[in-house]
């Protein structure tokens, strides 16, 4: 060997290492501060999420059509204490806010009213001038009795406490019961990083889909976001136990902590309202499979604890309210006397398939109505509904057009996504399927008499309020629709239309809304 044979050798070698530490650095650098970037626009998005709630929140006055009054009446009797043992009457506390802060504008028609003009709000007027028609109209409300005692308990739990905080804080008055209509800004901040983390965890190398996802929670014109009701807690309860299941499904031995955290999402989810059951239908399948899989391994027994764990959490909570529906309202889900309130009926099987759902312009009217309200809500305004027909077609269309290109990307042969993303995202559509699925079924079983809705006439539940807890699977599956539909393109192309379609939502919302921001009795008037 030469003399010195061996240093420039040994020269080279420390060049290059240093040339590949300092390489290693910058990309971990680069990345690091990358997503720090991606964290401030999701920290934006939260705070986009929670002023766009709190305008129209604010904009809207008390009480909407969508039993705004009901479920405010049970947020206060929680408050108090108070479990539910019957069908009871709207409370006094709450008879006291709803004569006061009632507007006629959601079911009302201007012309009915003197000089065609709908009444100056209550809390202007001197209280000599109305205290006869606040007595009468408080003799008539202590004899209405709230039909939804039955409903599980989470929401009015948090909502009651929410609205003792308010008190203790000193809000009074119509600006107490804003207070606890704005417990929806904490909603959807929630919503909109369960959003994020669900994406992320979908899809880690697809910013498209983890920008994508919470953008459209942060804007979504869903009026229930708008309102006191349990459905807003649907979706944050749901989404948490999606994101436990599809780790749950990934993890090759489930630990103790996952199945105690996926079993107490999977009993929110039950315990916030009645209509999420077939999420929870699913995700006993997905359970079950992935008990059979770990069977199938010879694995079951070492992750035996986790299951455990899980089946105690998910079913105790569960368990116990079904009994003390059972004990107090005499069935198990305790819709019975809701039922028997309405005056609906269950039809026999055999006319079951006679129901226009099962014709093309039926199934039409049910999936075009379903999807429309899942985007925009329910409201009414002078007894219309505050949409329009053109957007509600876009919405539509958009969902069935971006759904059905996920879907095809999600087939076995398909070579776009990898197979713990084709899993995840075919959990999410089986649990929206399900949650469609349920609602048709609901139509189909009971004859409605002479409800207003739904009714003989349009015997269909087309409210998109009742599967929120379904909103993230479907959004994961829409932006990835969108993100296949657009493939050949590049993330500016697709972040531009995905930024046209949020205009888009934003718009018509504004021209639909507007009408609701002068009227006296909203927020901006107190």
């Amino acid at each position: 060997m030469r003399p010195g044979g061996d240093v420039r050798p040994l020269g080279i070698s420390l060049s290059f290492a240093r040339r590949r530490l300092s390489c290693r650095k910058s990309v971990s650098v680069a990345g690091n501060n990358f997503e720090v970037r991606e964290r401030k626009i999701i920290l934006l998005l939260c705070l986009l999420a929670a002023v766009h709630v709190f305008i129209f929140a604010a904009a809207f006055p008390f009480f909407n059509n969508v039993d705004e009054q009901i479920h405010f009446d049970l947020a206060v009797k929680y408050s108090q204490g108070r479990l539910p043992r019957a069908l009871e009457p709207v409370s006094d506390e709450a008879v006291h806010y709803i004569i006061l802060y009632s507007s006629l504008a959601y079911v009302g028609i201007a012309p009915n009213y003197p000089d065609g003009q709908f009444p100056p709000p209550p809390w202007t007027q001197p209280l000599a001038k109305i205290r006869p028609a606040l007595v009468a109209e408080m003799a008539a409300w202590r004899t209405v009795p709230n039909y939804e005692m039955a409903q599980p308990p989470l929401y009015y739990s948090v909502a009651g406490a929410w609205w003792q905080t308010g008190k203790m804080l000193g809000f009074d008055g119509g600006h107490l019961l804003y207070c606890l209509r704005f417990l929806n800004l904490v909603v959807i901040i929630a919503l909109v990083w369960l959003g994020y983390f669900a994406a992320r965890l979908i899809s880690p190398g697809n910013i498209f889909l983890r920008l994508g996802v919470p953008a459209l929670i942060a804007f979504i014109p869903q009026t229930a976001f708008y309102s006191i009701n349990n459905d807003v807690l649907s979706p944050v309860c749901f989404g948490m136990a999606f994101i436990c299941l599809i780790k749950f499904l990934r993890a090759e031995f489930p630990n103790v902590r996952l199945g105690i955290f996926t079993g107490l999402a999977l009993a929110a989810t039950f315990l916030t309202k009645i209509s999420n059951l077939p999420l929870l239908a699913v995700s006993a399948l997905v359970i079950l499979f992935k008990a059979a899989q770990l069977a199938q391994t010879g694995k079951f027994r070492a992750t035996l604890s986790s299951f455990f764990a899980l089946v105690v959490c998910a079913g105790l909570p569960i368990l116990l309210w079904l009994a003390w529906c059972k004990y107090i309202f005499g069935d198990f889900s305790g819709t019975a006397a809701k039922i028997q309130f309405l005056g609906w009926t269950h039809k026999p099987f055999a006319e079951w398939w006679h129901h226009p759902i099962f014709t093309l312009h039926g199934f039409w009217v049910f999936i075009h109505g379903l999807l429309a309200t899942f985007w925009q809500g329910e409201f009414l305004w002078h007894r219309q509904p505050m949409a329009w027909p053109a957007a509600n077609l876009i919405y539509v269309l958009a969902s069935l057009v971006f759904v059905a290109i996920a879907l095809l990307n999600l087939l076995p042969r398909s070579k776009n996504s990898l197979a713990p993303q084709r899993q995840a995202l075919r959990l999410g559509f089986a649990c929206f399927a399900a949650a469609v699925a349920f609602l048709g079924f609901l139509s189909l079983i009971y004859d409605f008499q002479d409800c207003f809705y739904p009714s003989r006439a349009h015997p269909y539940f087309t409210s998109g309020r009742l599967m929120l807890g379904a909103l993230i699977p479907f959004l994961l599956l829409f932006v990835h629709g969108l993100d296949r539909a657009l493939k050949n393109f590049g993330n500016v192309v697709k972040f531009s239309v995905l930024a046209g379609f949020i205009l888009f939502m934003l718009a018509t919302e504004i021209a639909i809304d507007w009408p609701v921001f002068p009227n006296p009795y909203n927020w901006f008037h107190m």
